[in-house]
């Protein structure tokens, strides 16, 4: 091949796009744009996934609007300080029993989502509807206490900082580098110190428009009777014994082959047949005997082993045998009936002792109760019991020997009580109605006594025993028109509240996937 054809090869080749050495050339520079573009899209992505970390880590996620009530928007870190409050004052009440609700507290407010609630949905579901209605009602009262000039005093103020003065040791205790950061671990991302704060001050002016909105209502001694008369059967005390004839049981098995136990009507006939004995063996008693002592009589002279069961002082609409026949009007002491049980499972034989229509006047009473110690068997020595009762006694005779006040009084309770549901506020407990403290406390209320006079009792219930040294202030208001009173309250100011909170109008934003994070 000639030196000219050779070159017009070339030439041709070029042109062609399939020199070597150009195609050595473009592939190289391929191969260098290539590592360009993806040193290029690298950076990027670098910059992109900073930005996104700078971007979560600034909290605007927690800060977009989750709940808007009104002319008011919730961001996401608010809902979920309420939504968590929900959380743990649920799980407090219950305690260990919050599982049997289906409640699992180990995951804390992040887990909740998957968890079922018994009232239908999820807990998560629960509490974010439960905490959407706290911020309404929060926000209705909060306005309605600023168009009514409505304020927090500085003391109330105060009170509220008081629950936010040891936020900082507290989270260091737990491991938390501040306030903030267990704040934002416990109750939701985003949520600070300063925010709960606001909210706590919020529900302190809400509860204080409630209550002066509450304490405005009045009703006559009219309306609270009329009252009172439409629930007499619920709210009127009863006393009565009984006895429950149990029907023999028959073992059968279902279909799956499971024993299950049964009441044959030939059994349930049989039940009644014993019941009707008793009921007739009380009849031809001695009239002598009265209550419980005569449906004793009954039993044994019916030939059954047993004895009866007394109930006093409680409300008709706890009564759980004979209810419709126990508040029949025409009821008098000693009458008798038997009538089968709820269950089908007996017969219960019922005799009438009391009602009473709560006309009395309720009490108040300050006390220091001083507690006789457990020993390591649950139980109570007599020494133990003796040197409650003499401690008891010095702390009676301290007050005796100063001004005998009540204010002096309330200071000896505020020092010595162990009584922790009154040591704080000098013992006091207000409208006492009958049967709601223990036997010899309730005996001490209701005695007549006068206001000053003193005295020291023993009480027992399963969680202590011990001497209680008491005081007494005085008699307070009708208790049927207590009762009374709180029902209309309560109706009367959920209607009010219904009302208030129906003028504002509520709308869920994009926030609320991030509440609960």
């Amino acid at each position: 091949m000639s030196a000219s054809t050779e070159k017009k090869n070339r030439q041709a080749a070029r042109e062609a796009g399939t020199d070597k050495k150009m195609l050595a050339a473009q592939e190289e520079a391929s191969k260098k744009a290539q590592s360009k573009r993806r040193w290029t899209l690298g950076t990027i992505g670098v910059v992109l996934l900073i930005a996104l970390i700078i971007f979560l880590d600034s909290g605007i996620l927690y800060k977009t609007t989750a709940y808007t009530v009104g002319d008011r928007s919730y961001s996401a870190s608010e809902l979920s300080y309420h939504y968590a409050t929900q959380y743990y004052s649920t799980a407090n009440q219950y305690g260990s029993y919050a599982s049997l609700l289906g409640l699992d507290t180990s995951t804390g407010i992040r887990g909740l989502g998957k968890q079922t609630s018994p009232y239908g949905g999820t807990w998560k579901e629960q509490f974010l509807t439960a905490a959407e209605n706290e911020l309404l009602q929060v926000k209705a009262l909060c306005d309605y206490a600023k168009a009514n000039g409505i304020e927090l005093t500085e003391d109330e103020i105060a009170e509220v900082d008081a629950n936010f003065e040891n936020l900082e040791s507290m989270a260091k205790l737990q491991g938390y580098a501040s306030a903030d950061k267990m704040l934002a671990a416990n109750y939701g991302q985003g949520v600070t110190v300063e925010m709960a704060r606001s909210a706590a001050i919020d529900a302190a002016l809400a509860n204080k428009a409630s209550t002066e909105k509450q304490n405005s209502l009045e009703y006559s001694s009219d309306e609270l009777e009329a009252k009172y008369e439409e629930n007499k059967d619920s709210w009127d005390t009863f006393g009565y014994a009984y006895y429950f004839v149990e029907a023999e049981k028959t073992t059968t098995q279902d279909a799956d082959g499971n024993d299950t136990q049964t009441v044959t009507p030939e059994a349930l006939d049989a039940a009644k047949a014993k019941a009707d004995a008793i009921v007739a063996a009380y009849n031809k008693a001695d009239d002598k005997l009265e209550g419980e002592e005569k449906l004793n009589a009954a039993l044994t002279e019916a030939g059954i082993d047993g004895t009866a069961n007394a109930v006093s002082s409680i409300s008709g609409s706890s009564i759980s045998v004979a209810a419709d026949w126990l508040k029949n009007a025409s009821r008098k002491a000693g009458d008798i009936t038997s009538e089968v049980n709820s269950g089908e499972t007996g017969y219960n034989v019922v005799v009438f002792l009391s009602r009473d229509d709560n006309h009395y006047n309720t009490v108040s009473v300050r006390h220091i109760l001083i507690k006789a110690e457990k020993s390591a068997d649950g139980t109570y020595t007599d020494e133990a019991k003796a040197a409650a009762k003499a401690r008891a006694e010095e702390i009676l005779a301290e007050f005796n020997s100063g001004d005998k006040t009540e204010d002096s009084f309330a200071e000896l309770a505020n020092k010595y009580s162990e009584d922790e549901g009154s040591n704080t506020n000098g013992g006091l407990y207000e409208n006492i109605a009958k049967g709601q403290m223990v036997q010899e406390f309730n005996d001490f209320c209701f005695a007549g006594h006068k206001a000053g006079d003193t005295g020291i009792v023993y009480g027992e219930s399963s969680s202590y025993a011990g001497y209680h040294v008491m005081y007494f202030v005085g008699e307070g208001e009708q208790y049927s028109d207590y009762l009374a009173k709180n029902s209309l309250l309560t109706s009367d100011m959920n209607a009010w509240l219904e009302e208030l909170t129906s003028a504002y109008e509520t709308s869920v934003g994009g926030g609320i996937r991030f509440v609960g994070k």
